[in-house]
């Protein structure tokens, strides 16, 4: 599990392809892989990735092919930034809310805005994952933790603000209009959302007929 909170920005030293599979090569920060051992939890772009081999400061990690597909480590080369956060110890603070490191799809930024001292990004959301996305409410751009500043469900697009902080800490000072971002929906609202929508369904399925002709 990991909260949400990215603890630096690492970078791609060496990418080796081979059938089906990637192998990163990342530098992290200083001190960042204290105490890390080969087996260990690392969200990478919010992808939860497992150590295979460590050196002084740097560590590999193999990426099967479906994630390849379903996030955007397909997409890096060498010499990108990525944010990175160890796995969260028992006991630890919940600075941001609680995350799987499993990607449900990756979204567009759209559009950047500058306010003094803000960073506003819009993103677009493949239409069947808009059902899960609420102002005010939790979700995880690439490994960070954000709150949901606006969201317009008919047109498909939510907005987030950001902080000096969280641009100084994180890669999102780096993105341009067009980046594809991995998205992972919180997963106690996605329960909620689909546990309505299943009950709703199953209530109304014996009316369906009926209602159906009448709206004929």
């Amino acid at each position: 599990m990991f909260t949400g909170i990215v603890q630096g920005i690492a970078h791609i030293r060496a990418i080796t392809d081979r059938p089906g599979l990637r192998t990163f090569t990342l530098s992290f920060p200083r001190g960042f892989d204290q105490g890390l051992e080969i087996g260990a939890s690392v969200a990478c772009d919010g992808v939860c990735l497992t150590v295979t081999t460590l050196s002084a400061g740097q560590a590999q990690f193999d990426v099967m092919q479906q994630t390849l597909t379903l996030t955007t480590l397909g997409r890096f080369n060498v010499g990108d930034p990525i944010n990175v956060e160890r796995a969260a110890r028992d006991g630890a603070e919940i600075g941001g809310h609680p995350l799987s490191g499993h990607v449900d799809f990756t979204a567009t930024l759209t559009s950047i805005r500058q306010p003094e001292n803000n960073h506003v990004l819009r993103i677009q959301v493949p239409a069947p994952w808009m059902r899960y996305i609420f102002a005010k409410g939790y979700i995880a751009i690439n490994g960070a933790s954000l709150t949901l500043a606006d969201a317009d469900r008919q047109a498909g697009w939510f907005e987030v603000w950001l902080i000096p902080e969280t641009l100084r800490m994180t890669t999102f000072g780096h993105k341009q209009v067009g980046a594809s971002l991995n998205i992972e929906i919180e997963r106690s609202t996605q329960v909620i959302v689909d546990t309505v929508r299943d009950s709703v369904a199953e209530h109304l399925a014996p009316w369906l007929p009926a209602l159906q002709k009448l709206l004929a």
